[in-house]
């Protein structure tokens, strides 16, 4: 899955100034990125695949500060470029940032804020949405990022809608995507949107990947708390929220739990976790029914009941929003990929059961918790779109 919006009407007027080009694509390297990320625009962009049906690129491949760029693996790196390159390219892309708590440097930042003012393109892929952040070019965005970061980059920069859901985000002349393998997938996007979809396609026949993934990020969700929540005063509230999932309650008896206003307590959640509390309950309904639908022989009704969703119709809708299937065809297709000794009901297969809270027995007494959406502003009605309470 991928938020597409094209080009949103202010981004699509917007024309290339001065000597940039179109089929100039300038990648800012940082030392500290990792090797992997940083390579795929340079194999995507860089390399003459005109025999194969692919538009040839121009890539300039621009050094973010002095080097040499030290990468993983103990690796130097030379760039032929340095910033001064990004003032002739129609798309920059940032493929990787080195550490999501340091700030970038300033004169990359700049040359950014530069391009992007005379109409280039600006790509950010994985981590490098932190970069764009920095800069600004996210700020009133929908943007995306690998879901493991999502919540740092949502509390850092609060005026970016963060969706950790979508592989990738085009708002028009800012484009994000997750990690490494989103970032082909972003990649290939743009060869799709310059080009159409058969050179897109014959690329992908090229790199041996899919045209086009379905889906979002939300199978890779890790459920672990969050390691900055454990301090902070609202984690008693958020611990009490898990342990009682399977129970009927709104985000107004979190705020009461917490002694505070609806107004505050959605505010301090938001900084906390990087999500609306809305949207964290929800999410976190859909994780534990997921767990029970792997781990249980219970029917899909009494997994509605046991993740307190209101009815079987409610948890079945925020499944499909959330993990792209039904609970039934879920657990057909989860059991389908394990060895039969391995299913609920086998003597040998521990099977999860309700305690007395109703929450599984075996399972960690704080619950399931995963990085979780923001509300993500549509590029083309510049609406926020909200959902329905679970």
């Amino acid at each position: 899955m991928s938020h597409d919006s094209t080009a949103a009407p202010e981004a699509a007027a917007r024309k290339l100034s001065g000597r940039r080009r179109k089929e100039i694509v300038a990648v800012l390297l940082f030392s500290g990125g990792p090797i992997f990320e940083s390579s795929i625009p340079l194999s995507v962009f860089g390399i003459d695949r005109q025999d194969a049906g692919v538009p040839r690129y121009r890539l300039l491949v621009c050094a973010g500060e002095e080097g040499p760029l030290r990468t993983t693996g103990g690796l130097e790196l030379t760039a032929p470029h340095g910033l001064e390159a990004i003032s002739r390219a129609g798309t920059v892309v940032v493929p990787a940032w080195r550490s999501i708590t340091s700030p970038p440097p300033e004169e990359a930042l700049d040359a950014l804020r530069r391009a992007h003012e005379e109409g280039a393109r600006i790509v950010g892929l994985c981590t490098g949405a932190f970069v764009l952040a920095a800069a600004g070019l996210l700020d009133g965005r929908p943007a995306t990022t690998h879901w493991m970061y999502a919540p740092t980059l949502a509390k850092r920069y609060p005026s970016v809608h963060v969706d950790p859901r979508e592989l990738f985000v085009d708002d028009g002349d800012v484009l994000t995507s997750a990690g490494t393998a989103a970032g082909i997938d972003l990649c290939l996007h743009i060869v799709r949107t310059d080009h159409g979809n058969e050179a897109a396609g014959a690329l992908a026949r090229r790199l041996v990947v899919p045209p086009r993934r379905s889906g979002g990020q939300e199978r890779y969700l890790d459920r672990s708390l969050p390691e900055e929540i454990g301090a902070d005063p609202l984690a008693e509230v958020v611990a009490w929220a898990l342990e009682h999932l399977h129970e009927q309650f709104d985000v107004e008896t979190l705020a009461a739990r917490a002694y505070m206003s609806r107004r505050t307590f959605d505010r301090r959640f938001r900084s906390l976790t990087g999500s609306a509390p809305l949207q964290w309950l929800i999410t976190q309904r859909v994780l534990q029914a997921q767990r029970l639908l792997e781990t249980s022989d219970y029917s899909v009704d009494e997994v509605a009941g046991r993740c307190g969703f209101r009815s079987p119709v409610a948890l079945r809708g925020h499944f499909r929003r959330q993990l792209g299937s039904s609970p039934a065809a879920y657990r057909a297709a989860y059991r389908a990929r394990r060895p039969q000794s391995e299913r609920p009901g086998d003597p040998e297969t521990p099977v999860s059961h309700s305690g007395p809270a109703g929450v599984p027995v075996g399972l960690p007494g704080h619950g399931p918790v995963g990085p979780v959406p923001a509300l993500c502003r549509s590029a083309r009605s510049g609406r926020t779109a909200a959902r329905p309470p679970p």
